[in-house]
């Protein structure tokens, strides 16, 4: 694994810092870097979605399997997500259509007989020289966890491997790199990619170990990152590695449904019921961060750091009022909230909903500490939603703190709809 180098800052004072002399290094590397740049925060008042008396997201022991969509991506829903997670994308080593279908096949019983939970197949007589049919990581039977098992397809699977070139879905590319990016070709893109996620991180490695298992003739591994979702603390949305509150304005109900399910009659019919995800993986300089002042860290979010109130606000879930602070008096012009989510009539549909993890992967050669973020973010169209709002945020301050290097772009199956179904049935009948 390959690590970004970072020059230290220069000045040795603790606070009130230049940002822009405050790392003044690059970065050339992988994991060993910052993670690339993407809307940490989002635009509209999160719901409160079902939670204990603490405020903290209730452990659910099952979501259903089968319907219009997948699960992990609304259900459950981001406000609530699962605290553990991974995301894992594989070169597809299929040798034909009907091998790639054998895949999906495969890939759907497992999610299927997985996030059900219970015991493992019964080998039957001779089961004491035959390899076992589980692993048993989660003992005898397998709890279903809160387990979901979201499967997308990246850009590549539609060359002329399998003759899809014609029904690929019409917004699907390679994922964009943008300025103050450092990507790097071992981290990035996949043929399909697995967002995995449960209420405890042994669940999830639990799935992972048991498809790639049952899949491993049909797919290899490309890449994968672990993630895991902070608490409320002490009320209100998680924070990111940064200290900040993360998803505060995720679009939720009717109007993330809105901005995340294919619906354009452009796409192929086999496609409606999906959606487009973006992973970026962004690593955080969280030594650096850490020397900056708290009145220019909050400068930068635009929101305070204890509350997660906007400057102008008290409250987390407060709506900030760009009308009344034109010239950026109260907060920033360049601030990230509000770049990222101006709350004019012509961005409202550029909006997208995010399900994002903060990751930890240790130190790197160096000793510096190899954290950060895995964003995720659903929507209809890459170009109009993520693409544009990461143009705005190109050199915003936050980038002296934060370096995408991988990730990719991938279009989420629609769902399974009954026992009969299975992933990408449609696009390969």
């Amino acid at each position: 694994m390959s690590v970004f180098p970072v020059k230290k800052k220069r000045s040795p004072q603790p606070v009130n810092v230049s940002r822009r002399n405050f790392l003044k290094g690059t970065v050339s590397g992988a994991a060993g870097t910052a993670l690339a740049g993407g809307v940490l925060i989002g635009g509209a008042r999160a719901d409160a979605d079902a939670a204990t008396a603490d405020g903290a997201p209730a452990d659910v022991a099952s979501y259903p399997f089968h319907g219009p969509h997948q699960a992990g991506i609304l259900t459950p829903g981001p406000a609530r997500k699962q605290a553990a997670s991974l995301v894992a994308s594989f070169d597809v080593t299929a040798g034909s259509q009907a091998e790639l279908a054998g895949l999906f096949r495969a890939l759907t019983q497992r999610a299927r007989t997985l996030t059900a939970g219970g015991p493992p197949a019964d080998l039957g007589v001779g089961y004491s020289v035959q390899p076992p049919a589980d692993s048993d990581v989660l003992g005898p039977s397998m709890p279903a966890d809160g387990l979901t098992v979201t499967v997308g397809v990246g850009a590549s699977l539609f060359d002329d491997r399998f003759g899809l070139s014609a029904r690929k879905p019409v917004k699907l590319t390679p994922m964009t790199t943008f300025p103050n990016d450092a990507l790097e070709p071992a981290w990035l893109h996949g043929d399909l990619a697995l967002q995995v996620c449960a209420n405890h991180a042994d669940t999830v490695h639990h799935a992972l170990r048991d498809i790639t298992r049952h899949t491993r003739e049909w797919m290899q591994p490309r890449w994968k990152m672990q993630g895991y979702s902070a608490p409320p603390r002490p009320s209100g949305s998680g924070r990111n590695l940064l200290g900040f509150k993360d998803g505060t304005a995720n679009p939720t109900g009717p109007l993330a449904q809105s901005l995340i399910w294919v619906e354009d009659p452009a796409e192929p019919a086999w496609a409606r019921g999906g959606t487009y995800q973006v992973v970026r993986l962004i690593r955080m300089l969280v030594e650096f961060w850490d020397r900056v002042s708290i009145t220019e860290q909050e400068g930068m979010f635009g929101r305070r750091r204890d509350s997660g109130a906007p400057l102008d606000g008290n409250d987390e879930f407060d709506t900030p009022d760009y009308k009344a602070d034109p010239q950026g008096d109260v907060i920033p012009l360049d601030s990230h909230i509000r770049l990222a989510n101006p709350r004019t009539t012509a961005t409202e549909r550029q909006r997208l909903v995010r399900r994002s993890y903060n990751y930890d992967l240790g130190f790197d050669p160096n000793g510096g500490m190899q954290a950060g973020h895995v964003f995720i973010a659903y929507q209809q169209d890459l170009q109009r939603q993520f693409e544009t709002v990461q143009r705005r945020l190109v050199n915003e301050p936050l980038i002296d703190y934060v370096t995408p290097f991988g990730g990719g772009y991938f279009f989420v199956l629609p769902g399974v709809r009954d026992a009969s179904d299975w992933y990408a049935k449609a696009l390969l009948a």
